[in-house]
């Protein structure tokens, strides 16, 4: 039945980047309306502009967006946005994002969706639109409460983040013990909630070459992470490491792990797109609404050529879809850990 299918809002992310390709080119997948009833919220003289310069099967019917003759229904965001596919960090197109992203949580909040699947947006252009954030994740968090964690998945792989967008010099500043505790928790609360894993492996790697060494190649191991590690396993989480890095990720088996605790971005996203092969999805854990995105950014240097590949945001709905409905279902859901996982 339709209304089985969870209703999800999908953004439009950057207007000048390759969200409303990638958007537009989501919704002519069949998979994509085997499992939700999308909902589209940004403008659509944009959409149109698109479609036209891709050559994708788009009409707007009133309040409907027809993409290769199904309907999704379409919100029209009040945001004059100046329309230069590629031009970066726009103001009007950063404030009709932020208005967006708003407007779907909002909806989300008070359950007339039941996900968010965001395209991809420019921080900088946020900023200028008046929105001072440093991304989609801490926006989310602001808007809907909760104690967000970022988590990158694919098919073979799931990296929960420790720090997300920190310089790196700042990381090992923000490496406590229970910042890193808090993580592994959420980390295995979402892997049971929301991927339906009921015991959940997960390994924690290290922050410094060789893992530290035993503290001769840094201390933060010995310090930060083990004592996290140990604190976890004595609550009943199965959670193992510190590891190195490196060797970990050479030996990586999917079968092995069901989620990986990075201490810092390029750490475990790396390894994660390198597996995902344009297929990752970026999903926001730890909040009281549900929240996923291609893995990828605005590419501003393809964008308005027609040549984007949607298969990321095919994935980000796919997976929205599985965990709003894995919610729905679930007898009880866990209520949010206690700690910063997450957010810098």
């Amino acid at each position: 039945m339709a209304s089985s299918r969870p209703r999800l809002a999908l953004t439009l992310g950057d207007a000048n980047g390759i969200g409303p390709e990638i958007l537009l080119r989501a919704l002519a997948h069949d998979e994509v309306w085997s499992v939700c009833r999308p909902l589209v919220l940004g403008r659509a003289e944009i959409l149109k502009d698109v479609a036209r310069a891709a050559a994708l099967p788009c009409e707007i019917d009133g309040a409907q967006l027809v993409v290769g003759g199904r309907a999704a229904e379409l919100i029209e965001i009040d945001v004059d946005v100046d329309h230069h596919p590629g031009a970066p960090d726009c103001a009007d197109a950063g404030l009709l994002a932020g208005r967006t992203i708003e407007c779907a949580a909002q909806m989300a909040l008070v359950g007339e969706v039941r996900g968010v699947v965001t395209m991809p947006i420019s921080k900088r252009g946020l900023n200028a639109g008046g929105y001072r954030y440093p991304g989609h994740t801490e926006m989310l968090a602001a808007i809907a409460g909760g104690t967000p964690l970022m988590i990158l998945a694919c098919s073979t792989m799931r990296v929960g983040l420790v720090t997300i967008h920190t310089p790196l010099a700042d990381v090992p500043s923000q490496m406590t013990s229970g910042r890193v505790a808090a993580t592994i928790r959420a980390l295995a609360s979402a892997l049971r909630n929301d991927w339906g894993i009921s015991a959940p492996r997960v390994a924690v790697l290290g922050l410094n070459p060789h893992a530290g060494e035993s503290g001769t190649i840094g201390m933060e191991e010995v310090e930060s992470i083990a004592p996290a590690v140990q604190l976890v396993q004595r609550e009943g989480i199965d959670a193992r490491g510190p590891y190195p890095a490196d060797g970990f990720f050479a030996r990586y088996h999917a079968d092995d792990w069901d989620g990986i605790v990075a201490m810092y971005h390029d750490q475990g996203l790396i390894p994660l797109k390198m597996a995902a092969r344009g297929g990752g999805v970026n999903v926001t854990a730890g909040l009281p609404i549900v929240r996923t995105s291609p893995d990828h950014g605005t590419a501003y240097a393809i964008a308005g050529r027609g040549v984007a590949d949607e298969r990321s945001t095919v994935e980000a709905v796919l997976l929205a879809a599985g965990i709003a409905e894995r919610r729905a279902t679930a007898p009880e859901t866990e209520g949010s850990q206690e700690g910063e996982p997450g957010v810098p």
